[in-house]
């Protein structure tokens, strides 16, 4: 590699997504042992940049830094101390480094042309996938794919009500919930994100905005009983916390799940847990993403099982405004940026 500088997408300072800036002359890593050089082929984004760019409460992040989590690529060097891989082996990386944390925070990420990778960080790609469609996987799918999969959370028939089904998290969610059989019931905030989720195979979609999505539930499919297992759903996934916890309760039958990855709209909810123990409601977490999901997806990809949904793929000048369009939630499923 002769390279020395390359174009990046540089965070400076906490504040807007302006202030994110693409620059021409951001120095090319040096490969250093048990690390690898990586050419970025795609990067692609979660909400959770918007939150890296505008700074979150205990979270130090070492400035200048390279955002986006997600990526994959060629590799183009690979230091001492790394066997098992070759230069130009097409890999996804698993954006979370054992010793520093998440790459796109605490160091750098993938919207720009090479990234320095622990050489545990990587997966490989089968033939098959392409980088855009590896690029979209990491956060939210391997995130929809552990709740979903490898917690064993959903079988056949099962009624699924989505809450903030239109993005990342959520499409995977659906995409997956459809592979296992579920019957999908997909909430979003506008007609065009309606029309998208029923094209990707949701079986009922419902407008937050407009409808109570619990008393829709319990409408459709009866009030849930608590001396036998008729009326409600069989599963809520909720990874937005805040107002909709107790609404989800409700709507949910005796012996039926509520699934959370995360909290965008309040960690802190009102609860009820009249609901909890009188309908024997299990309440199961899932935190991240492993290897075995980021692997597992990409099987499913190749077998063509499944196919990430991608709003847009955007060269790295547009990258900025590509982030807007997540921050402003304007886009269904992820934004791809290839440096």
């Amino acid at each position: 590699m002769t390279e020395k500088t390359m174009r990046a997408l540089v965070l400076r300072s906490h504040g807007a997504l302006d202030d994110l800036q693409v620059v021409e002359d951001y120095p090319v890593p040096q490969v250093v042992d048990g690390h690898v050089v990586i050419r970025v082929r795609a990067s692609s984004f979660n909400y959770h940049d918007v939150f890296t760019v505008k700074g979150m409460p205990g979270i130090k992040v070492p400035f200048p830094v390279i955002i986006g989590l997600d990526m994959a690529g060629e590799i183009a060097e690979i230091g001492a101390g790394v066997t098992g891989w070759k230069v130009g082996d097409r890999v996804l990386v698993n954006p979370l480094n054992k010793r520093k944390g998440l790459m796109g925070e605490m160091l750098d990420g993938g919207m720009a042309q090479y990234c320095l990778v622990a050489a545990d960080q990587l997966v490989a790609m089968p033939e098959g996938v392409t980088f855009e469609e590896a690029a979209s996987l990491p956060v939210a799918y391997g995130t929809a794919h552990r709740m979903l999969i490898t917690h064993n959370t959903i079988k056949k028939g099962d009624k699924v009500l989505v809450l903030g089904a239109s993005g990342g998290v959520g499409t995977g969610c659906v995409i997956l919930a459809k592979l296992l059989g579920a019957e999908v019931i997909a909430c979003a905030s506008s007609a065009e994100k309606l029309a998208r989720l029923k094209e990707m195979g949701a079986n009922e979609v419902i407008n937050y905005d407009e409808v109570d999505f619990s008393k829709w539930a319990i409408e459709k499919y009866g009030k849930p009983q608590r001396r036998s297992h008729e009326g409600g759903v069989d599963v809520v996934i909720n990874f937005t916390g805040g107002p909709t916890w107790v609404p989800s309760l409700k709507c949910i039958k005796r012996g039926g799940k509520l699934l959370v990855c995360g909290a965008t709209a309040g960690h802190d909810p009102v609860e009820d847990l009249r609901y909890v123990w009188t309908f024997e409601i299990n309440i199961v977490g899932s935190n991240s993403f492993y290897d075995d999901d980021l692997a597992g997806l990409m099987t499913l990809i190749r077998e063509g099982r499944m196919k990430p949904v991608i709003d847009k793929v955007l060269p790295l000048d547009e990258a900025a405004a590509g982030l807007r369009l997540i921050q402003d939630r304007k886009v269904i499923g992820k934004v791809v940026v290839t440096p």
